[in-house]
């Protein structure tokens, strides 16, 4: 989230799109309610009439998978109309960037320049910015970078910063606002309409009452979830919203954003911790063997000369030395040759069932997990699970995925899989911190003991590391360094202490053991350590080391200077406790707040005032400590190079700009242009799946939550109050399908297609309605993926046995949300 839950109260506009956030989040409910009693308006945008729908000002259906034709299409308003904010696109963005000329996209075949058909990927030269000049680093004494010749610090050659060319004008054919211009054309709301399903009336409603945010003193938000992430296309859906808001000028400002909520408590927070497979902590990618294998290599490619992350070597330095301590020296590279290289393997989800199949991975730890209910093709990865040597399952109880082999119609005996059984604490039963979805760090207090012998998560992961570390102390093996030289220094009395962890994450200085302030005092000579360098600041009193309840993260003071919702004083919000990210963009260049009344910062001639931590370089320190303001400026994006938010990103493996495509499975023709589905997905030519033919299969399926129960059912299955409210797997479809298949409300059904063939009850509900896609009539159905065959209070048929283990161009991420099924009475 750019923003925050409370700051939803600021917005006159709130668009949910791909989020049911009524019954799936209910407490951004209250700040929604806050905006609408000022006068703001509602938007839900959604396949089905939900609970959110209800509430709304303002409803529109939409075809599953359809969701960057709605972009395109309202952004072509947006320009159409001239609604776009002018001075903050002008400015804040690359709209004036020149783009090599040899950009273009074909339309008759739906491919940007660059693709090569044999690799099946793009090259991406076409798409960078013509350059103007190279600005070389200053290391000189007195030069910004002067710290990059200290001792310690390793020798590297970085990047030179391009410095583009631009049109202020924003006439140039080549500018990114021209090439938007002429991109987004295609997208009328007569095609829109015809692709997405959604009715032109109601298209053109949302496009006025969310594009008038345009106004400099007017705001909107954008609030997504999984509907908008879970599809071949997610990684540019979510594109497409910061495009949107940069058009409109919503970045940055109090009641803007786009707020991404989260499916539960801790998502930010893991993702945060590096658990994608690409990603080390705090969003620094992870070293692979064909751009870092030594540690050179990865301060070269991966530090440029321009925007914050300028200072990354510092950044990534202190987290070696916190994971190798006194074993990273400059000697050896600060132990950087320990770090795993990825490959050329996909190591997402999807690839880790893929290289079960393929015999690459022979054992498991399934942690909190339960692929076997929440996996994608969850059939297949059942199978997969029957081909490991061993599984160990670390959980409340026993879940589908640590009982795999008791899977309906699985031939146990054949199984030769060694499951193991780890019991684990609930989150109540354990302390530490989390991050919410607003990326406020809390910490969680301990309630009660674990029963029997659970264990919670840190100390189970503390047994497992002293018990490794021993047997390859003893035995050797393979890089044993890897494990025997990690740093440990997490207990107090021989017992695992979560708070000494707290205290690497935020860091220290290595000479004294010291917490450091914030990140800012982060160094690349091996003076400092840190895990996670986004959290420094979280837990940095040095005078209650032990005392989480006097930490940043600990403060629970409710008092809100400003009025906008920020509470300074309650938690810690990443990085260095700044509330709305981006937040210069809430000024103009000569830093006049576009709207007084939500000022978050404002030049005032001297110097800046600031009801938020500003997110740019608002003051200099010298070296004699003397403390200048930096006076305005139009850099309001400073984790880019460029300075300016990216409306064109080649960074994209999919393109730079956002293009409709249809799901890897459709019922339709892509309208738009000449290409079908996403050219470059994730596995979607792999043995384990293939698209479902839609004449067989002619109805789109979408899975998702309800307020009743929580992701695969582990926990909330196990509840008797729960199971009782809500009992049974059902599908959700429409009077008019219903009609046509001959079902009833209640009946027992089938829904199937080449992956699988579950039966539950059918809800029949006019919440669904029939889409006209092209002229021609498509059904849609839901169905909730809470339910499995473990023994709990409620069991049921699972939903992802029909899901296609395809993914994302980008991330991987598998599409849950549109994909083909038929319907038949059981």
């Amino acid at each position: 989230m750019t923003n925050h839950f409370c700051d939803f109260k600021n917005a006159d506009v709130i668009l949910a799109i791909g989020s049911n956030n009524a019954e799936n989040h209910p407490v951004t409910m209250a700040w929604v309610e806050e905006a609408r009693a000022k006068g703001g308006k509602y938007i839900v945008v959604d396949p089905r009439f939900t609970r959110s729908a209800a509430l709304a000002d303002i409803y529109a259906p939409l075809r599953s998978g359809t969701d960057l034709a709605f972009y395109g299409g309202l952004m072509k308003y947006i320009m159409d109309n001239d609604l776009w904010q002018k001075e903050y696109v002008t400015n804040y963005t690359n709209a004036a960037f020149l783009v090599n000329p040899g950009f273009k996209f074909d339309e008759a075949d739906g491919l940007f320049s660059g693709w090569d058909e044999a690799t099946r990927s793009y090259g991406t030269d076409t798409w960078a910015y013509q350059v103007a000049s190279e600005v070389p680093w200053d290391t000189s004494a007195t030069g910004p970078f002067a710290w990059m010749t200290a001792p310690g610090v390793p020798a590297f050659t970085p990047l030179v910063n391009k410095i583009a060319k631009k049109d202020m004008t924003l006439q140039d054919p080549n500018c990114v606002w021209q090439l938007m211009q002429k991109h987004y054309a295609r997208y009328t709301p007569e095609l829109v309409t015809s692709v997405t399903g959604c009715p032109q009336d109601k298209l053109l409603e949302v496009y006025e009452a969310f594009a008038a945010t345009g106004a400099p003193e007017k705001s909107g938000t954008i609030l997504y979830a999984m509907g908008q992430t879970q599809h071949t296309n997610g990684s540019q859906n979510v594109r497409a919203m910061a495009v949107v808001q940069l058009l409109l000028g919503n970045i940055g400002v109090a009641g803007g954003g786009i707020n991404a909520l989260r499916g539960e408590a801790n998502v930010q927070g893991s993702t945060d911790m590096g658990v994608l497979s690409n990603s080390l902590p705090a969003y620094m990618n992870a070293p692979t063997e064909a751009k870092h294998m030594k540690l050179r290599d990865w301060l070269q490619v991966e530090t440029i000369a321009a925007g914050y992350w300028s200072n990354k070597p510092k950044f990534f330095i202190s987290a070696l030395k916190e994971i190798y301590g006194p074993y990273a020296t400059a000697e050896n590279d600060y132990a950087y040759d320990m770090l795993p290289k990825l490959n050329k393997i996909n190591h997402t989800h999807i690839g880790i069932f893929e290289s079960i199949s393929s015999g690459i991975i022979k054992g498991m730890l399934c942690w909190g997990q339960n692929p076997a209910v929440g996996g994608p093709n969850a059939v297949f990865e059942r199978k997969m699970l029957g081909k490991l040597d061993w599984l160990v399952a670390v959980d409340l109880w026993e879940t589908e995925t640590a009982g795999f082999w008791k899977a309906p119609g699985v031939d146990s005996a054949s199984i030769q899989t060694e499951v193991y059984m780890l019991p684990a604490a609930a989150h109540f039963e354990k302390q530490g911190s989390i991050a919410n979805s607003g990326r406020w760090i809390q910490w969680r207090y301990k309630a009660i003991q674990a029963p029997g012998e659970a264990m919670d998560d840190f100390e189970i992961m503390d047994a497992l590391f002293r018990k490794l570390k021993a047997m390859y102390e003893a035995d050797g093996g393979p890089n044993p360094e890897q494990l025997t030289k990690l740093y440990w220094p997490y207990e107090t009395d021989g017992k695992p202490d979560i708070t000494k962890v707290a205290m690497g994450i935020n860091g220290y200085t290595v000479a004294d053991d010291k917490l450091v302030k914030n990140f800012t005092l982060l160094k690349a000579d091996g003076s400092t350590a840190c895990g996670v360098w986004i959290y420094s600041g979280y837990y940095n009193n040095n005078d209650a080391l032990a005392d989480p309840t006097k930490q940043p993260t600990g403060s629970r003071v409710k008092e809100d200077p400003g009025g906008l919702g920020l509470y300074p004083k309650w938690s810690f919000s990443w990085p260095v406790n700044r509330r709305v990210v981006y937040n210069r963009a809430s000024a103009d260049v000569a830093g006049k707040p576009w709207n007084a009344d939500k000022m978050l910062v404002a030049w005032d001639g001297t110097k800046w005032n600031h009801n938020d931590v500003p997110d740019f370089g608002f003051q200099v320190v010298a070296p004699d400590g003397t403390i200048t303001p930096t006076p305005p400026n139009a850099t309001a994006y400073i984790m880019n190079a460029e300075g300016t938010a990216r409306l064109f990103a080649a960074g994209m493996k999919d393109g730079p700009l956002t293009e409709h495509y249809e799901p890897f499975e459709s019922p339709a023709k892509n309208l738009i242009n000449g290409g079908q589905s996403t050219p470059n997905l994730t596995f979607g030519s792999a043995k384990s799946v293939k698209p479902s033919d839609p004449k067989k299969y002619p109805i789109v399926c979408t899975t998702y939550r309800m307020t009743e129960h929580w992701q695969t059912g582990g926990m909330t299955r196990n509840i008797p109050w729960l199971a009782e409210a809500m009992p049974k797997m059902f599908v959700e479809m429409s009077l008019e399908l219903a009609k046509e298949k001959g079902i009833a409300n209640g009946d027992q059904v089938r829904v199937f297609n080449d992956r699988g063939d579950i039966e539950m009850m059918a809800m029949v509900t006019p919440r669904f309605k029939p889409f006209t896609i092209d002229g021609k009539t498509v059904h849609q159905v839901g169905m909730p993926w809470h339910w499995g065959y473990a023994s709990g209070y409620a069991t049921g048929a699972i939903a992802n046995d029909l899901t296609p283990n395809v993914g994302d161009a980008n991330s991987s991420i598998p599409e849950y949300k549109a994909y083909l099924v038929n319907v038949e009475k059981a």
